[in-house]
C-alpha cells in the first residue's frame, strides 16, 4: 500500500497536468501573446505586424502585442522566439529574409524548418526598379545594355545583405545575365536617400514608396519585380518581360516554435486567413501595393521550403557574406 501511494501520486499528477495542458489549448489564448518581430520598428514587417495583431485580439479576445527586436539580420528576434516555450503565447513574424538567411547564415544558432512550425503568410509587395534620372537609360532593355557595356561600373543599393531588395538585385543579375556592384546600406532609409542624390545609380525598393518619388521625376522607374504589373503602375512593365522567369518581391508571414500544439497553430491560421481576407483588408492593403495571402498549414510549409530552395543559388551565386 505504501508503495502504491506515490504511484498514484504520480498518475494522478500527469492526468491532472494532461487536463490543464488540453484545457489551456481548447481555452487559447486566455492571456497576452507576444509578436516578436526581428526587424527595426516602422518597417513593413512592423507595420503590418501591429495591424494583424489589433485584429487578432479582436478576434480571439486577447492582447497581442508586437515586441521589435531588431538585429544581426533578424537573428537575434528570430532565436528569442526559437527558444521560447512552445504554447502559441510567443509568435514570430517573419519575412523572405528568414528564407534567404538558410543559406547566407548557415551557422544561425537555428534552423527555420526544423526549430519553427509555419502558421500563416499574411501578405505580398512588389518592388520597383528605379535609377537615378542621370542613368542613361530610359527602359528596362536599355538599361541591361548599358549594364553589359560597362560591366561592374553600374551599382545598385539595399537595405541590407540578404533582405528582399539585395535578393531581388542578385536575381536580377543572375538572370540579366550583368555585372553591377552592390552596395549595402543599414536600411531603406539609407539606400533610397542617396539613390534620390545621384551617389548610387539605382536599387529595388517598394512600389509604395517609389512610385510617389518616380511620379515626382527624383528617380526613374523601369519596372515591377512580380508577375503580373502592379494596379498602382499599371503603365510600367515587370521585369519579367524583359527577363524571363524573373520575380521577386517582400512577403510576410508568421511562424512560432517547434511543438507548439497543432490545433494551436490551426486556431491561429485560421484567425489571420479569416483577417487578410476581409473586404475592407483588401482594400486598405490593395491601396499600399499590398496583397493579402492566404494559404493552410501546410501550404505555407511547402511556400517556406519552396523558398528556401529558389534562393539558395541565387546566394551562392552572389558570393554574398552575412553583414
Amino acid at each position: 500500500m505504501k508503495l502504491f501511494r506515490p504511484v498514484l501520486k504520480l498518475v494522478l499528477g500527469a492526468i491532472a497536468f494532461t487536463s490543464a495542458f488540453a484545457f489551456a489549448q481548447g481555452d487559447y489564448p486566455n492571456r497576452a501573446v507576444k509578436i516578436i518581430v526581428p526587424f527595426a520598428a516602422g518597417g513593413p514587417a512592423d507595420i503590418y505586424a501591429r495591424f494583424v495583431a489589433q485584429r487578432l485580439s479582436a478576434e480571439l479576445k486577447q492582447p497581442f502585442v508586437v515586441d521589435d527586436r531588431p538585429g544581426a539580420g533578424s537573428v537575434i528576434g528570430t532565436d528569442a522566439v526559437a527558444k521560447s516555450a512552445p504554447d502559441g503565447y510567443t509568435l514570430l513574424m517573419m519575412s523572405n529574409t528568414h528564407t534567404v538567411n538558410e543559406t547566407l547564415v548557415p551557422n544561425k544558432p537555428f534552423k527555420l524548418m526544423d526549430d519553427f512550425v509555419g502558421i500563416a503568410p499574411v501578405n505580398y509587395s512588389d518592388l520597383m526598379l528605379v535609377i537615378h534620372p542621370s542613368v542613361p537609360a530610359k527602359t528596362l532593355p536599355e538599361l541591361i545594355a548599358l549594364a553589359k557595356s560597362k560591366p561592374g561600373k553600374l551599382n545598385y543599393a539595399s537595405s541590407g545583405t540578404g533582405t528582399p531588395y539585395h535578393m531581388a538585385g542578385e536575381l536580377f543579375k543572375h538572370l540579366a545575365g550583368v555585372n553591377i556592384t552592390h552596395i549595402p546600406y543599414k536600411g531603406s532609409s539609407g539606400a533610397r536617400t542617396d539613390v534620390v542624390g545621384g551617389q548610387v545609380d539605382m536599387m529595388f525598393d517598394a512600389v509604395t514608396t517609389m512610385a510617389p518619388m518616380a511620379k515626382d521625376g527624383k528617380v526613374r522607374g523601369l519596372a515591377t519585380s512580380g508577375k503580373t504589373r502592379n494596379a498602382i503602375t499599371p503603365d510600367l512593365p515587370t521585369v519579367a518581360e524583359s527577363v524571363p522567369k524573373y520575380e521577386a518581391t517582400i512577403w510576410l508571414g508568421f511562424m512560432a516554435p517547434k511543438g507548439t500544439p497543432p490545433d494551436i497553430v490551426s486556431k491561429l491560421n485560421a484567425a489571420i486567413r479569416k483577417i487578410v481576407n476581409q473586404p475592407d483588408v483588401k482594400t486598405n492593403w490593395g491601396a499600399q501595393g499590398a496583397v493579402p495571402m492566404s494559404m493552410t498549414v501546410a501550404q505555407f510549409q511547402q511556400f517556406l521550403k519552396d523558398d528556401i530552395a529558389k534562393w539558395a543559388p541565387i546566394v551562392k551565386a552572389s558570393g554574398a557574406k552575412a553583414d
